[in-house]
């Protein structure tokens, strides 16, 4: 695992939504730190360095601000729907040694053999590792597997101390597998180009708009 991402921010002593718009306009972004039985602690921090910050999944953060230093996960963040900024962010305080449950997502790469496509069928696990190693991402190779192959969530290679939550070693994540062809569409029906009349002979079936002048 890469370090602790650092962000150095200010402490936050005013509150209320004029408070957070003026913050806003001013780049910054209000955040709070959680930790379990102690009253949350309140911190401004830059809108452009915590957007830089937040492209990396499931990190650790060192916040700094004033006399105090805290080391965190994100905990939720919320952002603009329309202009995509960072509203606010809660962080939860974590522990060097502490183990936290976090959300891995599933990722392929690699060239599978004859007419087989890798298909991922779970998306991402659930794992509990130390804070010190927690995984971003897995990354799974389908090199030279074939139709009938598979990849058990037991196979993959979790960090030293970390385990599976809430799913079966036997689960299939990943499987091989022969596409099948779409149905060819059905062939429209002819028209017939002329219809009986009442009195047995044939008839146009519709006339153009030429014949009708």
């Amino acid at each position: 695992m890469a370090e602790p991402i650092k962000l150095q921010g200010e402490p936050r002593t005013a509150f209320g939504k004029g408070v957070a718009r003026r913050l806003r306009v001013a780049g910054k972004v209000p955040a709070s730190i959680y930790a379990g039985g102690k009253q949350p602690v309140f911190l401004q921090l830059s809108q452009q360095d915590l957007r830089n910050a937040l492209r990396h999944t499931n990190a650790v953060y060192d916040l700094s601000f004033g006399d105090e230093e805290h080391l965190a996960v994100v905990k939720d963040v919320q952002r603009n729907p329309i202009k995509r900024i960072v509203e606010h962010v809660d962080f939860y305080e974590v522990k060097a040694g502490e183990k936290i449950d976090v959300v891995v997502p599933i990722f392929i790469h690699g060239l599978t053999k004859g007419t087989g496509v890798a298909f991922i069928d779970v998306q991402e696990l659930h794992v509990r590792a130390d804070v010190s190693n927690l995984p971003d991402r897995f990354d799974l190779s389908v090199d030279g597997l074939q139709a009938g192959d598979e990849i058990h969530a037991g196979d993959i290679e979790l960090p030293e101390g970390a385990e599976l939550v809430d799913i079966d070693p036997k689960t299939t994540v990943v499987s091989v597998t022969v596409p099948q062809e779409e149905a060819a569409p059905t062939p429209a029906q002819s028209v017939p180009s002329e219809v009986a009349t009442a009195e047995g002979e044939t008839a146009p079936a519709a006339a153009s708009a030429s014949d009708s002048e």
